[in-house]
């Protein structure tokens, strides 16, 4: 075999290959042609190709070199031999003495003993191998760099034929797994409540080659090289404060992206791709496969994220090539999206009326894309690990918001009963909307007030159908997330009029801009922090940058005119803080009094009680206050020193601990004695069993997110709150780290719905 690769050139084989497989005869007589072809091509006296069985068993398919009657006989298990080494390592190895490899295995059957040189390299097909390419020679001779690069443009072209029909017809595919198609079962963790089921449409899904071989090589090098510098242009524009597709995601990301994106070892291997013959689209899929390959087989947590950027890079480039624009998607009407990670923004470019489900690997319950699809009512489920390698375009999907669990390509038999519980579901949905304008009154007789959460223009068409009796949270940011560029004075100002206008006579509460930490504004320039959570965030952003504070004030206060405004200031730490605060708002107050503006009827200003600081200071603060609102999310992973956003210690707290509890004990009773309205608007007020231990402990005013007012409702309705709360004084002293199950007890016991 002469150094330096194939004989007649990459293109000139490759274009052979096509044609042997674009003729009318039997697949085997084609495969037969194939190996006979690369193996002239390469001066290999063996050429043989290996598939994958759905068993996992590498099968000979064809070879060229080794006994016929091998053919379809031969069977390697998973990692068995080399072959099974390259498979199993998703990467080519070259050796000048494959029977002094440790893998080596002889099987008689083949006649292979006399052969020495081996090559071989994977058919990747979405970072999976799915068969073998094998070339070997009686020599001992080592392949060089280019001989291995030529037969990897080969196998990928295999892989990309086998897995698409054109080298084997669909019926005689039937027991080769070229994609994931076997019934899977998921664990993850809910983000989302709900059950739905649909097709899979992948976020920004990568546009498949068309075209493999290049008609032209050095159009395809200018076509690559014009692509990439777009790429980059792209994302500096980003960094440098313009807006584009990736609107939303974090700075750091973005610079991420853009070291990646100058990356030399890629820009080589795409560089090097075009130039084996290769489309441009076809060398830039070539490479993500061969780096999905590579990087899968990292332990090093950190090393595998980096899978995800070259991932991400290598899908933008290829929508580059080809043109493709966000939105211009044709989803199902029952589409499933499918995403590493997604910020609200991204999310909100989807049709909601096509958007049945939500997949992710990352993320948590707490991210904004999990509030987002709370919002929206769309079960979602999040920390599965590995998913988009299992899926393909399309794939049916069950996504089960009460478990935390996905089904991948699920049975019949699995999706009738998913069926059987939507039906379920939506009986006890037509339940809650009986109770929609029943007075929220205990057994015993207590009112208690339920509000909903709410951030988006969806959520004010909610509002009806919930029942809630008004807002206890709406979170203004969103509006300043989704936007191209920092919202203007009269944007503002219409959506807090359009809030209050749909809302009536029932009450508002307006949360000021609550960015920074997990909530990162592209257009708006921010120091890079170490604990961004602990960092400049929310009152402090506002505090420090005081125009853009007073922008959204006078925005709320000219919305407002003539009608009651309630407004809370989030991530108070400290009394001086919340006075400096009320301080902007009566600052605006006197502005628009001298130029003769409306004020308010009525202006409530409130705090939220997100820091544990301020429990060891409510009677200094409360005074202040006209109310306030306890914010559990933030207050417990700063109670607990764990980030709410970082699966790996998220749950490492229950909020129905005793710790958690007599906090939430302690504000209510310091408010109680000051007279102070209280409410809580986290996450917990909208779970049946969480509200019910506020309410045992005296809560009266819960701000839910909208799928949760219906079943926090109907448990107020069966609750007698009297025997409640002496069970739950006998819980708070507990040593236990959580006293879930008691509550859960005491419920039953009380024959509460929760």
């Amino acid at each position: 075999m002469p150094v330096g690769g194939l004989t007649t050139g990459p293109r000139n084989l490759l274009r052979q290959i096509r044609e042997a497989m674009a003729g009318a005869t039997p697949a085997q007589d084609r495969l037969d042609t194939v190996v006979r072809i690369i193996a002239q091509s390469m001066v290999a006296e063996v050429c043989s190709i290996y598939l994958r069985r759905a068993s996992g068993e590498l099968e000979l398919f064809a070879t060229q070199g080794l006994k016929p009657e091998a053919v379809h006989t031969t069977r390697l298990r998973p990692g068995e031999g080399l072959v099974g080494e390259v498979a199993r390592t998703a990467a080519p190895i070259s050796l000048s003495d494959a029977p002094s490899h440790p893998s080596f295995a002889y099987r008689p059957e083949t006649g292979e003993d006399p052969y020495h040189a081996f090559l071989g390299a994977p058919l990747l097909r979405g970072g999976r191998a799915i068969g073998v390419l094998v070339v070997q020679n009686r020599s001992e001779r080592r392949y060089d760099d280019e001989e291995v690069e030529d037969i990897q443009t080969i196998a990928m072209v295999l892989a990309e034929t086998v897995a698409s029909g054109e080298l084997l017809a669909q019926d005689e595919l039937r027991d080769i797994e070229v994609a994931p198609h076997r019934p899977e079962r998921l664990k993850g963790q809910r983000f989302a409540e709900g059950l739905a089921y649909g097709h899979v449409i992948l976020h920004e899904a990568p546009v498949a080659p068309e075209n493999l071989l290049a008609e032209n090589q050095q159009v395809e090098e200018i076509r690559l090289r014009e692509a990439l510098i777009s790429l980059k242009a792209h994302i500096d524009s980003i960094l440098d404060g313009g807006q584009g597709k990736l609107a939303g995601l974090p700075f750091e990301v973005l610079e991420t992206y853009r070291m990646f994106a100058d990356d030399r070892g890629w820009n080589r291997s795409l560089e090097e791709a075009v130039r084996t013959g290769l489309t441009a689209e076809a060398a830039v899929d070539r490479v993500r496969n061969e780096h999905r390959a590579r990087f899968a087989q990292a332990r090093d947590p950190y090393i595998k994220e980096r899978l995800h950027d070259f991932e991400d890079l290598a899908n933008r480039l290829l929508r580059v090539l080809a043109g493709v624009r966000p939105g211009e998607r044709d989803l199902p009407d029952d589409a499933i999206l499918v995403a590493r990670n997604l910020g609200p923004a991204d999310l909100l470019e989807y049709p909601r009326h096509k958007l049945r489900g939500l997949l992710l690997e990352e993320g948590s319950a707490a991210s904004h894309a999990a509030i987002v699809a709370r919002a929206l009512q769309i079960p979602c489920v999040g920390r599965i690990m590995g998913l988009r390698d299992r899926l393909s375009e399309g794939d049916l999907v069950i996504v089960d918001g009460e478990t935390g669990e996905t089904y991948l390509r699920p049975r019949p038999d699995m999706l009738a009963a998913v069926q059987s519980r939507m039906l379920v579901r939506s009986a006890r949905q037509a339940e809650f909307t009986k109770l929609r304008d029943v007075p929220a009154v205990t057994l015993d007789g207590t009112r208690i007030t339920v509000l909903t959460n709410a951030g988006l223009a969806v959520d004010l068409e909610n509002l009806d159908a919930t029942g809630a009796e008004g807002i206890g949270l709406f979170r203004t940011e969103f509006q300043f997330m989704v936007s191209e560029e920092l919202p203007r004075l009269n944007s503002q100002t219409a959506l807090y009029k359009l809030v209050l206008d749909t809302a009536g006579d029932r009450p508002v509460t307006f949360r000021t801009l609550d960015i920074g930490g997990d909530k990162v504004l592209p257009y708006l320039e921010t120091e890079r922090e170490e604990n961004p959570a602990l960092g400049r965030r929310a009152i402090r952003l506002g505090l420090d940058r005081p125009g853009l504070l007073r922008l959204q004030l006078r925005a709320l206060l000219t919305a407002a005119a003539g009608r009651e405004l309630r407004v809370m200031f989030p991530m108070i730490a400290t009394v001086d803080e919340f006075r400096a605060a009320r301080e902007m708002v009566d600052v605006e107050c006197a502005w628009a009094k001298r130029r003769g503006r409306e004020l308010p009827a009525l202006l409530r200003v409130g705090a939220m009680i997100e820091c544990p600081s301020l429990l060891w200071h409510l009677d200094a603060l409360l005074p202040l206050t006209d109310f306030v609102s306890v914010g559990t999310n933030d207050l417990f992973q700063y109670m607990f020193a764990a980030d709410r956003t970082n699966p790996l210690v998220s749950d490492r707290y229950d909020p129905l601990s005793p710790p958690a509890l007599r906090a939430l004990a302690e504000i209510q009773k310091k408010c109680a004695d000051t007279g102070t309205p209280v409410s809580v608007c986290g996450e917990l007020a909208g779970r049946p069993l969480e509200a019910f231990a506020l309410l045992t402990l005296g809560f009266t005013r819960l701000s839910a997110p909208a799928g949760g007012v219906g079943s926090v409702k109907r448990m107020i309705l069966s609750a007698d709150l009297t025997a409640a709360r002496r069970g739950m004084a006998n819980l708070l002293g507990s040593s236990a780290g959580s006293i879930r199950g008691e509550l859960e007890s005491l419920a039953r016991k009380l024959n509460v719905t929760i």
